[in-house]
């Protein structure tokens, strides 16, 4: 990951207690940073998702399913 910055952001209290008894006081910005990373990925795919069906046919149920098995492959070779 880059340098980091601090930053101020307004979280639902329960939310963020929630999150601090999973990770302890240390982890809560390393937790949020994840979560961020991972919300970024699912915007890019959307707007993949999205790009390719403007220029094709929407995508159909087999063609999901075949993409979740690549991308669970990947992720189980990458553990």
């Amino acid at each position: 990951m880059s340098r980091s910055k601090k930053y101020s952001v307004s979280l639902p209290q329960d939310l963020a207690e929630a999150v601090r008894e999973q990770v302890g006081s240390g982890g809560f910005s390393a937790y949020i940073a994840l979560a961020l990373e991972r919300q970024v990925a699912m915007d890019k795919l959307g707007e993949i998702v999205a790009d390719y069906e403007r220029d094709h046919e929407p995508l159909d149920e087999h063609d999901i399913d075949a993409a979740r098995t690549l991308l669970r492959g990947s992720a189980d070779s990458a553990a």
